[in-house]
């Protein structure tokens, strides 16, 4: 092993070197195949063509280390909560890996100093989860470098330990949407979202949502997803209704 993390700093070009250290310090493992790293990093919008004509991104490696994620997360939660039921696992669950938590979570790591994309902006919709994107990536990355061991101690010591607060997590809901419907339910109230405006091209859509409780509309929303535009008009209702 040893051998192999001289041969990773002395015989590679200076980028590939600024990439291994790099990868260390945000991982805490040494990379031993780089290649995939550099591919981990690497956006679709600079996508190039390989010899067999396939435009090679880090979208695989991010589906790969997607599934390793949401796996690793499932047993660390079954063993560190063995009285509560699956809606509560997977509700945590979800709230652990969701895009936005994920993107925040690669940002404070500093996979922003990694990521390999092209400032050319056509398509805002591309770009909205680029470091959590780029952080599944790299756990598929290093999935496939040094296994499953190694992939589980950086999930656990390095995310869920060090960039996660499990007690804020489970009494906090971000869930709106969910809030709103919870609180319609004690209420006993009548709550519907509607999509009402959806503009831009199909690759870069903007959906408008309003929320309307017994007839009466509370709040809109905007985002580049009829979920996100959901949530926004949700939040914005929390807000009015005073709901906690």
């Amino acid at each position: 092993m040893i051998r192999r993390i001289y041969n990773a700093l002395f015989f590679h070009s200076k980028d590939n070197k600024n990439l291994i250290r790099a990868v260390k310090n945000i991982t805490g493992i040494w990379p031993f195949n780089v290649e995939l790293y550099k591919l981990a990093t690497q956006h679709r919008s600079i996508a190039k063509q390989n010899n067999i004509g396939f435009r090679e991104s880090n979208e695989r490696l991010e589906y790969l280390g997607d599934a390793v994620l949401g796996s690793i997360v499932a047993e660390y939660l079954f063993k560190k909560f063995p009285l509560k039921d699956e809606g509560f696992l997977t509700e945590i669950r979800s709230r652990i890996v969701n895009r936005d938590a994920l993107n925040n979570v690669a940002r404070k790591m500093g996979i922003s100093n990694i990521v390999e994309y092209t400032n050319n902006r056509p398509n805002r919709q591309a770009y909205k989860s680029i470091y959590g994107d780029t952080l599944e990536a790299l756990i598929g990355a290093i999935y496939l470098d040094r296994g499953y061991i190694l992939t589980k101690r950086f999930i656990v010591r390095k995310m869920l330990r060090q960039q996660y607060d499990l007690d804020t997590l489970i009494h906090v809901n971000p869930n709106y949407k969910s809030q709103i419907i919870e609180w319609a339910h004690r209420q006993n109230k009548d709550v519907k979202f509607e999509i009402t405006e959806i503009k831009g091209a199909s690759h870069s859509r903007e959906f408008r949502a309003e929320l309307i409780v017994e007839g009466e509309l509370i709040a809109e929303g905007n985002g580049f997803s009829k979920k996100k535009a959901e949530q926004d008009a949700a939040q914005k209702s929390c807000e009015k209704l005073l709901i906690e």
